[in-house]
């Protein structure tokens, strides 16, 4: 009693959004889960993001419940703020990549529909991650919501850009196979996990705000810099052990047997490689102009 004598309207709406973002996520996570014929290739994608988010929103829900994030300073709205921004952003990608995959090429009967019903529910989940993002703006007393500047653009960009290459990494039959492919998604990973990081302790985007001072500068520097230092190791071996026959690539997409005109071509296994190439040197380029960025600012 004591915990609902204390919620308000505003947290009331908050948990009814978050219970929606729960359901919306795991439905297509279960319903993907138990069919054999939805998990391969991009379902195995898909349901590794589908549960990222369920897990994440679940976390933040009994966060929420236990007011655990009173004892966050500064940080908890702004955390939301970017979350949301985020997991719209994979659950939309998530909704493009299975619906065309399996919806059109699936014959008509029980996996269809499971296909047809995981599709609606994941597109109903970036709607209310989407929906979340005005939401906590609009909540009393929150100062940390703005509209970002060109370097909160390109650090947001930093990090939707590798959500979307962890969305092909899923498939580990990308990079399994080679020592110096593993590295890349292991650079990857502490990429986005330094970027999530710097995102918390520095209030998401109070770096980007006049009127707000950088808690920790030394950290962003760091952070930026080191990224750009692992991501030149990635831009050189991912290619190359992708696509040099020397060492162990396939240089020619017509030798890939995935990518026949039998499969859909989201499935081409080759595709998904180049796809990482690309978005492996605009992540790079992108973490390049915040470093500049960030020197011009220090500088004036």
């Amino acid at each position: 009693m004591s915990l609902l004598s204390g919620l308000d309207s505003v947290a009331i709406v908050g948990y009814f959004l978050r219970l929606g973002q729960l359901l919306s996520t795991g439905v297509p996570f279960s319903l993907v889960a138990v069919e054999d014929t939805l998990r391969a290739g991009i379902g195995n994608r898909c349901l590794f993001l589908w549960s990222f988010c369920f897990s994440a929103s679940l976390l933040i829900l009994l966060t929420e419940l236990c007011i655990f994030q009173s004892r966050i300073p500064h940080y908890w709205d702004g955390f939301l703020h970017v979350y949301a921004y985020y997991f719209a952003f994979i659950c939309l990608s998530a909704s493009i990549m299975f619906g065309i995959t399996y919806i059109q090429y699936l014959p008509q009967g029980p996996v269809q529909n499971y296909a047809i019903t995981a599709t609606a529910f994941s597109a109903m989940a970036s709607v209310l991650y989407a929906l979340e993002v005005p939401w906590v703006c609009a909540r009393p007393g929150n100062i940390y919501c703005f509209v970002p500047t060109t370097q909160g653009v390109i650090r947001r960009l930093e990090n939707a850009v590798a959500c979307v290459i962890f969305g092909f990494i899923t498939n580990t039959d990308l990079y399994q196979h080679q020592p110096a492919l593993i590295w890349c998604v292991v650079v990857y990973s502490i990429c986005f996990i330094l970027g999530a990081v710097n995102f918390f302790i520095n209030g998401c985007d109070r770096d980007n705000d006049r009127r707000l001072s950088i808690p920790y500068p030394g950290f962003l520097v760091g952070q930026t810099v080191l990224s750009i230092l692992l991501y030149t190791t990635a831009v050189i071996l991912w290619p190359l052990y992708q696509f040099d026959k020397d060492f162990g690539g396939q240089p020619q997409r017509s030798n890939d047997m995935t990518c026949s005109g039998e499969l859909p071509p989201t499935l081409c296994v080759w595709d998904q490689r180049l796809a990482v190439a690309i978005l492996t040197a605009i992540n790079l380029l992108a973490y390049v102009a915040d470093s500049a960025y960030m020197a011009l600012v220090f500088v004036g």
